[in-house]
């Protein structure tokens, strides 16, 4: 069985709020979760202007130890929370080393 951490769609219609699941890959996106790792708000704050997230770390160590691939918007928020290593901004080029002539 294949495992994502991905966003779950909660909320109202224009406030959504997120779960952040562990779920089987082919289940639809709203549905029943194997666990509920935390939560998501996109919209900014009235006081602060900040976007909430809670996060069960250890939970989510355990999910990603077993295996759990996580999407790619869970992903830029674990790399945020310092969970997984940054992605690098450019992918290595793979260079000949002999120059190409004309």
């Amino acid at each position: 069985m294949a495992v994502r951490i991905r966003f779950a769609r909660h909320g109202l219609r224009n406030q959504p709020i997120f779960h952040i699941v562990a779920i089987n890959a082919r289940t639809r996106r709203d549905g029943k979760p194997l666990e509920r790792l935390g939560t998501y708000s996109p919209h900014p704050d009235q006081k602060e202007g900040a976007k909430h997230v809670n996060l069960d770390f250890a939970r989510t160590k355990y999910w990603l130890g077993v295996g759990a691939q996580p999407t790619d918007g869970v992903r830029f928020l674990l790399e945020r929370a310092g969970l997984l290593p940054p992605r690098p901004l450019y992918p290595k080029l793979h260079r000949s080393a002999e120059p190409v002539s004309k």
